[in-house]
């Protein structure tokens, strides 16, 4: 799965619509491998982004939890923390081998 693409749902504050478009763009770049279409797929390619960000849209508004909402900086250091292991970890086994 692309690392860019984040979990919207349950956060607090709510997710927007820029950042379900977001992670639109990113799903539909990494599965048609182009970072920024020619002008022959562009209409293609944003056809795909915006249908993609509606049916997304759609899934997070119809989902229910009883969980509490997840804090968004929270989740974001977490993740850090989680990057700079996997970086600490993969220099350390480098540097043995």
């Amino acid at each position: 799965m692309c690392r860019s693409i984040k979990p919207l749902f349950n956060f607090d504050p709510p997710v927007t619509s820029e950042d379900v478009r977001a992670a639109s763009l990113q799903f539909v770049r990494k599965i048609s491998g182009f970072n920024k279409p020619s002008k022959a797929n562009e209409a293609a390619f944003l056809m795909a982004v915006d249908e993609i960000a509606a049916v997304s849209g759609r899934l997070i508004r119809s989902l229910e939890t009883n969980a509490l909402p997840r804090n968004r900086e929270q989740e974001a250091t977490k993740a850090k923390a989680r990057t700079l292991e996997r970086v600490v970890f993969e220099s350390a086994r480098r540097a043995s081998d």
